[in-house]
């Protein structure tokens, strides 16, 4: 992916910056809050090159890029004020202001996204480690273990050092002293206090409870202490204010929290964990079967950051996270309906989709790929994969499956899960969520994107093949209200994937424009076909485009008629979707089995039927 082309494709697709109000970026997703929705075009948006899709949610529009998406964030901060230091931060915290949900999400996206991978990195640390020892690769006993544990277990241990960065940035408090606190939390002599009888604070019983790891103390405590220094700085006279704010700030909100924060947030922390515990003691296979049905539900509706305080709270109260188990379900059986697609689909397009999300969700678990850019368009092996995700999170939690430590679910993850619970329920359950819809995918099947090409009913109908690899819609999506109502002729609208333009059937070029952007062609029986790339793409002077042909020149299907730079021209502001119609509407006044989604060149794109044969019929 050329990454400053994706930022400049996007940025320039949603109406530039002035039409955002705030930008932010997840695990996948870049996340705009925009200001005028009737100014963001989104087929451009998704013909971005390296956008896998879109959706919007959450009061967000969201665009999926995947694993790369910190870089072209990187990219927009470089020709934008959007992405800048702490944007992300900053943004998110003036982003959705609808419902609490809402809110509340935002909230914690912000919070934890910065510390994402490096749980996930540390967590997948830790269960290597935590197999090496259940094999019998390394002894705990040894200095080697010791060092280990330590790079593996320093990051959770000390999370609430690391929340309080983030936490100070979203609520726009001073990170220093939002550290002091955290600070005091995990200092070792009040670690050991946990557990010891009688203690008091002047006095005052205080119940010590253990902050190593927490995550709500410290947010609740940074968003009280971003009040309290507004109120601060605004009363105490300059001179001293610098230093006596953070003074009061440690010497008030510290003592508060081992009080009465602490401890409430301690019983919330019990209470959810043990409800958790309690759903999967109880009815193991029933939690199982939710979450891992329900999780790639909650990841497109970015619900899914949320349970992320519920993960961190089982860990910290129990050692073991009951949650995660079921996700791996989840997540390999999506993996597997995208495979099961890839050794199905006759499109050339679709297996190029398929191959490389099947590979991202097999190994790191990132669904995006698999599920925007394959199973949700063909919505069959999406359900699929919810199937395999219920019956196999069903039996990984009935056999009491926990992850020992904070891992995104994966395949290179999967050591996590091995030291608590019946490893048989285990593996049968993986395989289970794997086998299940990648059979269902194979063998029911699902409507294949590709219309088979149809050969001319009586020697004078024209099968007109996609001139482009990308997206077929109907011409009434094109922005272009002469295009869209058929004045100039009928056909078919082709979002372009890649910038080449190749001919749809044999035919003489009759025009070939010097700026690049339009061809028309003349077929031996007389259909003449228009192919606009882009609308009022005139404007550019043949800027981004190099024509490969010349008008009278003889072309024969699949010969390649223009280059063009799609980022480029969707950079200058111009709508890249691309009519293919049919010009001479008296000859042929109607088409048929007009295509509709992916299509790669040389795919069918639509039947042009010829007025003798409508009146045959």
């Amino acid at each position: 992916m050329d990454y400053s082309k994706t930022a400049a494709a996007v940025l320039t697709a949603v109406g530039g910056e002035e039409n955002v109000s705030s930008l932010v970026h997840c695990a996948t997703r870049l996340r705009f809050v925009i200001k005028d929705d009737a100014k963001v075009n989104k087929a451009a948006v998704k013909a971005a090159p390296g956008v896998i899709a879109t959706a919007e949610a959450g009061g967000q529009y969201q665009v999926v890029i995947g694993n790369e998406v910190p870089e072209v964030f990187a990219e927009i901060a470089k020709i934008s004020t959007l992405a800048g230091p702490s944007a992300n931060e900053k943004a998110a915290s003036d982003g959705p202001k609808g419902n609490l949900l809402n809110r509340f999400i935002a909230m914690i996206s912000a919070i934890f996204t910065p510390l994402l991978w490096a749980l996930a990195g540390t967590g997948l640390l830790k269960a290597f480690l935590a197999a090496a020892v259940t094999f019998g690769w390394l002894d705990n006993t040894t200095t080697t273990y010791v060092i280990l544990n330590a790079l593996s277990d320093a990051f959770i241990n000390f999370l609430p050092l690391a929340l309080a960065i983030t936490a100070a940035k979203y609520f726009k408090a001073d990170q220093f002293t939002s550290l002091a606190i955290a600070g005091a939390f995990v200092y070792p002599s009040i670690v050991a206090l946990n557990g010891v009888p009688d203690i008091t604070f002047f006095g005052i019983p205080v119940t010590m409870v253990s902050y190593v790891s927490s995550v709500i103390p410290i947010i609740v405590i940074v968003w009280m202490q971003s009040h309290a220094e507004r109120v601060l700085y605004a009363k105490l006279p300059s001179a001293i204010r610098r230093f006596v704010t953070p003074m009061l700030l440690v010497l008030i909100l510290v003592p508060l929290t081992f009080l009465a924060i602490g401890p409430l947030s301690n019983l919330i922390s019990s209470g959810l964990a043990g409800g958790i515990g309690w759903i999967f003691d109880v009815v193991p296979w029933l939690g199982g079967a939710i979450m891992g049905g329900l999780w790639q539900v909650f990841v497109i509706f970015g619900l899914h950051w949320g349970f992320v305080p519920l993960m961190t709270a089982e860990l910290q109260t129990g050692g073991l996270i009951y949650l995660v188990a079921p996700l791996f379900a989840a997540v390999l059986a999506q993996a597997a309906a995208v495979t099961g697609v890839w050794v199905r689909t006759k499109d050339k397009n679709l297996k190029s989709l398929a191959a490389p999300a099947a590979l991202s969700g097999f190994l790191a678990g990132v669904t995006e790929p698999a599920i925007y850019g394959v199973n949700l368009p063909l919505k069959r092996p999406f359900v699929y994969g919810v199937i395999g995700g219920v019956i196999g999170g069903g039996l990984i939690s009935a056999g009491g499956i926990a992850a020992n430590a904070f891992v995104l679910p994966s395949g290179l993850a999967l050591p996590a899960l091995l030291s608590q619970g019946n490893l048989v329920l285990l593996f049968l359950g993986l395989a289970v969520a794997v086998l299940v819809p990648f059979l269902l995918t194979v063998i029911v099947g699902f409507k294949d994107p590709v219309v088979e090409t149809a050969a001319p009913v009586d020697g004078t109908d024209l099968a007109v093949l996609s001139p482009l690899d990308g997206t077929a819609v109907p011409l009434t999506e094109v922005p272009d209200a002469v295009f869209a109502g058929g004045a100039l002729g009928k056909g078919v609208a082709i979002i372009p994937r890649v910038g080449a333009l190749y001919a749809p059937f044999d035919a003489l070029v009759v025009a070939a424009f010097p700026t690049g952007h339009a061809i028309g062609l003349q077929h031996a029986d007389g259909a003449e076909a228009l192919i606009h790339i882009g609308i009022d793409t005139v404007k550019l002077g043949g800027k981004h485009f190099s024509l490969k042909v010349e008008k009278g020149q003889q072309v024969k299907a699949g010969d390649l008629l223009v280059e063009f730079d799609i980022p480029a021209i969707t950079a200058a502001g111009y709508d890249i979707t691309t009519p293919v119609i049919i010009t001479n509407p008296k000859k042929y006044p109607t088409i048929g089995s007009p295509a509709s989604g992916p299509v790669a060149h040389g795919d069918a794109l639509f039947l042009a039927i010829a007025e003798e044969e409508l009146a045959l019929a």
